[in-house]
């Protein structure tokens, strides 16, 4: 299964995202190894000179210069997401269910009564996955210390949701399917070197 996420004309050109299946037995090393083959797919498909995708010395994935990626995975699917020339990306898939007693840990206040209120359009795995992938784009040098995923502000903006932590704003896009969401955040604007993200 894999989630179709329209993102707007304006960011979709560059964005490429591939899937790939974890295979078996299914544990820790085959989904690592089903998302280096999203991101090697995905790294092909942007059209970058090389596919491989090294680590960092704190286990993140290491794109190649030039291209901002993300990786996620469940204990059966695996997805990564390249954008060329992109400051940072970050992806989050999530088939777990996410109970009223994870949301009331993992969302603020204001979040549960304005993005999971009948009618407003999010579920509380969509707003999880939103945190998780803002958090991959937000978490850098200034931030590594203190920035834990459900510290990350969600609001609405518009079809999509932002994403902020201490001034730092992304938007964030969110789809689901029956048991899969999937969460993709971007900046878009770089300030400076590219991000390798995570």
């Amino acid at each position: 299964m894999t989630v179709d996420l329209p993102l707007p004309a304006e960011v979709a050109a560059g964005v490429r995202i591939a899937w790939r299946p974890v295979r078996r037995p299914y544990g820790p090393a085959q989904e690592s190894a089903a998302g280096r083959r999203a991101a090697s797919a995905a790294l092909a498909a942007a059209g970058a000179a090389t596919s491989v995708v090294s680590r960092h010395a704190d286990g993140r994935p290491r794109f190649p210069p030039g291209f901002a990626g993300s990786i996620s995975h469940t204990g059966r699917l695996a997805v990564a997401v390249v954008v060329p020339g992109g400051a940072g990306v970050g992806v989050d898939i999530e088939d777990a269910v996410i109970g009223p007693r994870v949301a009331r840990f993992v969302l603020r206040e204001p979040e549960r009564h304005t993005l999971l209120v009948p009618g407003a359009g999010f579920t509380s795995r969509e707003l999880f996955a939103a945190k998780e992938a803002a958090f991959k784009v937000l978490y850098g040098p200034e931030t590594k210390d203190d920035l834990l995923f459900w510290r990350v502000e969600l609001s609405r903006s518009g079809d999509a949701l932002e994403a902020s932590y201490r001034g730092a704003r992304v938007p964030v896009w969110v789809r689901s399917e029956t048991d899969l969401s999937l969460a993709v955040a971007l900046r878009t604007c770089p300030r400076g070197p590219v991000v390798t993200s995570f």
